[in-house]
């Protein structure tokens, strides 16, 4: 039998202790506001989230999904229209196309970062392309400079999905700058996570902001006046409220999370057998999750199990391949990076708070399982 979990893949615990007292305040100030939807918790954290990111707005969405399509749906792009979006990448990124009845259309990824490769994109470029959406997956920034540069080129809006990223810069620029607009989800596990579902999109561009409030909203400025045909989207107060407590904690615990991350480097630097991850020049990573891959991705976390180390898998099958996307007609051997990197990538434990003896464990339960996994998987 596996050996009990001793080292799990995410603690919340830590990261939660010391802004306790914190948390507690903004619970019960939004119990006696007794205003739970568009208040002054909302305006407040969209207001410093917009500031942390150097943006000029943020604007609360009920999750990360919502955060993309309605980015799309602001952008005017819809049915009929192609969004080049990474072959590699939580499924959300695609659905947000989908859901905004637009059609994705996927690029493989850089085999070092698993970013979408910017030298792949100009091929899949028509004359229905509106948009690009650029993952920072995992919390390491996309090379945006080409990107930016394509962009310019055919007239495209380029989009950042930044739901892993953070915090995150490219070459000085905080993640949420480096396109017209950026989608953030604010899910539990995130480096900025709500205590629940909650999402934003943040954009300095005055008309797109004016818009997602709108979409956001019934279409609605002002009630029963609905000038767009919107839908329900919004960030509760007390999501607000408690984001608000954990943002000015964000640089600090994305600090812990980086100092995890080198000592996982330098301490499986010498392994030939896995390959770690790789940062996009230029940038500095937050690192949501920490990757490596190994051919026998499956017999080494099973070892890992052993060693009561949780590692999990993020994603085991690219979009292209999942029955959602059948339609689309892509076949296994379409995006051959994409399809290596999601048969080989394990996820170790990182999360702030974590101690020197848990991080040495978990070094040497993978020094352990990825020299020698167990012959039959």
């Amino acid at each position: 039998m596996p050996r009990a979990i001793t080292i799990p893949f995410f603690d919340i615990g830590p990261t939660h202790a010391g802004i306790a007292a914190g948390l507690n305040d903004a619970w019960r100030s939004t119990l006696q506001r007794g205003h739970f939807i568009m208040g002054e918790a909302l305006q407040g954290f969209e207001m410093a989230f917009a500031r942390y990111c150097g943006a000029q707005a943020a604007i609360g969405v009920a999750n990360g999904l919502d955060a993309l399509t309605l980015t799309l749906e602001a952008l005017g792009i819809g049915a009929g229209d192609e969004v080049i979006v990474p072959a590699h990448t939580f499924i959300a990124t695609w659905l947000g196309v989908s859901r905004a009845q637009a059609r994705p259309v996927p690029v493989d990824c850089d085999p070092a970062t698993c970013n979408i490769d910017p030298a792949r994109v100009a091929a899949a470029i028509t004359s229905r392309t509106r948009a690009v959406i650029a993952v920072h997956l995992y919390g390491n920034p996309a090379d945006m400079a080409p990107l930016q540069a394509l962009a310019a080129k055919h007239g495209l809006h380029l989009i950042e999905d930044a739901a892993q990223a953070h915090g995150a810069t490219y070459r000085g620029h905080t993640t949420g700058t480096l396109g017209i607009a950026a989608g953030f989800s604010f899910y539990p596990t995130k480096n900025l996570g709500a205590l629940g579902d909650g999402g934003a999109v943040v954009t300095s561009d005055a008309g797109v902001a004016a818009r997602l409030r709108l979409l956001r909203n019934y279409g609605s400025e002002r009630k029963y006046e609905h000038q767009v045909a919107g839908c329900n989207s919004r960030l509760d107060e007390l999501q607000a409220a408690l984001l608000s407590v954990k943002l000015p904690q964000l640089d600090s615990l994305n600090s812990q999370r980086r100092q995890i991350a080198r000592a996982y480097s330098k301490g499986l630097a010498d392994l030939n057998s896995i390959t770690l991850p790789v940062i996009t020049e230029g940038a500095e990573a937050v690192w949501h999750l920490y990757t490596i891959r190994h051919p026998q991705r499956d017999a080494v976390i099973a070892c890992l199990a052993e060693a009561g180390v949780q590692a999990m898998i993020h994603y085991p099958a690219p979009p292209h391949l999942q029955p959602a996307y059948a339609d689309l007609g892509y076949g296994r051997g379409a995006f051959p990076v994409a399809e290596s990197i999601a048969a080989q990538t394990i996820s170790l434990p990182i999360w702030p708070g974590m101690s020197s003896a848990q991080i040495a464990h978990v070094i040497d339960s993978v020094r352990m399982a990825a020299t020698n996994p167990p012959a039959a998987a």
